[in-house]
């Protein structure tokens, strides 16, 4: 994935993104860092194709991805197959009557067979620990229930792009270890992970670069995890300690 100069407004009068580039290379680990409002979360909604870029382009799997070319079913359903995004807010992904038909809903829109779809909804829930989860509805789950089954529901089509969007806000201890834990894993299985984080504590294990963002809106510099937990001065300069 490569963005080049990208930049983006909201209501033409609030910038999220300042001439930004960036390249994520296959099954690299990058955390996204800045304050509130830095554009952290814009730059996953553009790398997910929902929403483009005012300047600049951002290019995926050789292709260009645009508006135009998303309105091509054939490009976007294999856009869609390959790169998956799970949101700060399981509340807002997680809609479907009962957890297997969430898990369901994105491959059977993809036009997979009812067999393949019903096989792979049994292995994503083993693997997250949820199969007593199944005939449940999401509104009755707990919040750390709703983000396993969030995550069930972008693992199940196996992309090679996970995008996540403060993945750990908001959980229990528990959940918080057993999710860092899991994203150290897909990492390990050759996925490649774009995380925007405030939590500077698991950059360790679950980044091998970090991209950190100014107030400005724009990337002010590229770290592994011990370089940028070791600058006390650029921390503080961008608001995260």
């Amino acid at each position: 994935m490569v963005c080049r100069d990208i930049s983006y407004t909201y209501l033409e009068r609030f910038p999220a993104l300042r001439e930004v580039s960036l390249t994520v290379r296959r099954g690299e680990k990058v955390a996204l860092l800045g304050a509130n409002g830095c554009g952290k979360s814009t730059l996953l909604k553009i790398l997910d194709g929902l929403v483009f870029p005012d300047a600049g382009t951002f290019t995926a799997f050789g292709q260009p991805v645009t508006e135009d070319n998303l309105e091509d079913e054939q490009f976007s359903m294999g856009f869609r197959s390959r790169v998956g995004f799970i949101f700060q807010n399981s509340d807002a992904q997680v809609f479907s009557p009962t957890v297997s038909e969430e898990i369901a809903f994105g491959p059977l829109q993809m036009g997979w067979p009812r067999s393949k779809v019903e096989g792979r909804i049994g292995d994503v829930l083993e693997m997250l620990g949820i199969v007593d989860l199944a005939d449940r509805a999401p509104y009755q789950l707990s919040g750390g229930e709703k983000k396993r089954v969030a995550i069930a529901s972008v693992l199940v089509m196996n992309p090679e792009v996970i995008l996540f969007d403060e993945p750990t806000a908001a959980l229990d201890p528990r959940t918080q270890q057993w999710l860092v834990e899991l994203i150290a894993e897909l990492g390990r299985g050759g996925k490649t992970i774009v995380m925007a984080t405030h939590d500077l504590d698991v950059l360790d294990v679950v980044a091998d670069r970090c991209v950190v963002f100014s107030e400005a809106h724009s990337i002010v510099a590229e770290a592994t995890p011990h370089e940028l937990l070791s600058n006390l001065g650029l921390l503080r300069s961008v608001n995260l300690v």
